[in-house]
């Protein structure tokens, strides 16, 4: 089995429990991994199990910046050819955006010391979680050691791509993203004949335990949104919904979950739509304890969107986690939503920015509740099945080993080749 870098920004980080979950679930099957952040620690809002995870932990931030250096000079000495290559080909790329900027330039960076890392500690695969400024760091590393990589695309690290996903999908072992919706996408960045490389393997339920809602469905009525405060999450569109079934008298209050850079902008919102009264926003609330929230509300609303320059959610696993516990859940279809919840049958499905669509599916869930509950339960065999973690966790593991294998056989291959056609092996060469 293969010795495995994850590499990823900071971990464990409260807003990515399914890749917390997924590195757990993998070492519980025996594959040996070592954690590389590229970012210091950011454990506010963890759970206290992802608060104590063991390790190993490789971390870098600001305070490994001499030693990112240290590893580019000593690299450029050593090789200068191949460093020269690497800065022609990911250095001066045009991104989306200057954060964008920054994170690849800082990741490219890393990735000289996470080469001169996995070479210590006997890295076999190099896998990103993300295939933005996480898989720049292992391309370089894997370009600099020889030691092979892959990574995974999932949402906004490929919507828009950066200036270098092509480069990142031609060199990488395989590529593997959670929802058939991507791979396409992924698959116009791969030459012809290495479309084949491109793998679908969902995420696993994030929850080890559920217990149902309480689908009470007394008035007030009660809906849930949880999400960051960002553009893709189209909870301005969720505000300007409930306004309006505010206006038609429906008894509904909404409790906002999340927090970030558009807290200031829906707090305002909220306030001219005149919906201080009904609109809660706790702010950011640990996983561990999102349970509560949703056994005590009758409706998971999900208004993503696409955001003009490409920006989108994947499947937001809010969407599993809620169905998991019998949680009706209204959403938009964007992305690979429709592959969890299909209209009428698991779900309510609106136009993505309709807030007039939003408010009506709101009000034929809240009048039918029969069906609401039928949706639900409908839901929840569907993803225990979807994203059942032991099936899931052991594909994922699955590919790694036959990935490796595949590669070892081809390696293999190539290095016996010229015997075979004639030429005389270098150990036999006479002096």
């Amino acid at each position: 089995m293969p010795v495995i870098a994850y590499v990823l920004l900071w971990f464990p980080l409260a807003s990515e429990t399914f890749i917390f979950r997924e590195v757990v679930q993998l070492l519980r099957l025996g594959l040996s991994i070592r954690v590389y952040t590229l970012y210091g620690k950011a454990l506010k809002g963890c759970s206290r199990e992802m608060q104590a995870f063991p390790g190993p932990v490789r971390r870098m931030g600001v305070q490994a910046f001499f030693r990112l250096w240290g590893a580019f000079f000593r690299a450029l000495r050593h090789d200068p050819g191949t460093v020269l290559q690497l800065m022609r080909e990911g250095f001066f790329r045009r991104m989306r955006n200057l954060e964008s900027l920054g994170e690849n330039l800082w990741c490219f960076l890393a990735g000289f010391l996470l080469a001169e890392q996995c070479r210590a500690d006997g890295i076999t695969l190099i896998h990103a979680a993300w295939a933005n400024g996480p898989a720049t760091a292992a391309w370089v590393a894997s370009r600099l050691t020889g030691i092979p990589f892959a990574f995974t695309g999932r949402a906004g690290d490929i919507y828009p791509q950066d200036g270098i996903l092509r480069e990142k999908s031609r060199d990488a072992l395989f590529i593997r993203t959670n929802n058939q919706a991507n791979v396409r996408w992924l698959q116009s960045f791969c030459e012809p004949d290495q479309r084949h490389k491109v793998r679908h393997i969902y995420n696993c339920l994030t929850f080890s335990q559920s217990g149902k809602c309480r689908l009470s469905m007394q008035k007030p009525y009660r809906l849930l949104a949880v999400g960051r405060f960002a553009r893709t999450k189209g909870f301005p569109e969720l505000l300007t919904a409930l306004a309006r079934l505010q206006r038609e008298r429906v008894p509904v209050r909404l409790t906002l979950v999340g927090d970030g850079h558009w807290r200031r902008k829906l707090t305002a919102l909220r306030k001219r739509l005149r919906l201080t009264e009904v609109v809660d926003m706790p702010g950011f609330v640990p996983h561990d304890q999102l349970r509560g929230f949703m056994q005590n509300h009758d409706v998971l609303i999900v208004p993503s969107v696409v955001h003009r320059n490409g920006d989108r959610d994947g499947i937001p696993n809010v969407i599993m986690e809620a169905l998991s516990h019998c949680m009706p859940v209204v959403a938009t279809d964007v992305c690979g939503i429709s592959e969890v919840i299909r209209d009428g049958e698991t779900g309510l499905l609106v136009p993505q920015r309709d807030p007039r669509a939003l408010a009506l599916a709101v009000r034929r869930i809240l009048e039918d509740k029969e069906q609401a509950r039928r949706m639900a339960e409908a839901g929840y065999a569907l993803v225990q099945q979807m994203f059942d973690a032991r099936t899931n966790i052991t594909a994922l593991r699955d590919l790694y080993a036959s990935q490796m294998l595949r590669q070892q056989a081809e390696q293999a291959g190539a290095t016996v080749k010229p015997a075979r056609m004639g030429a005389v092996p270098a150990a036999e060469e006479s002096p």
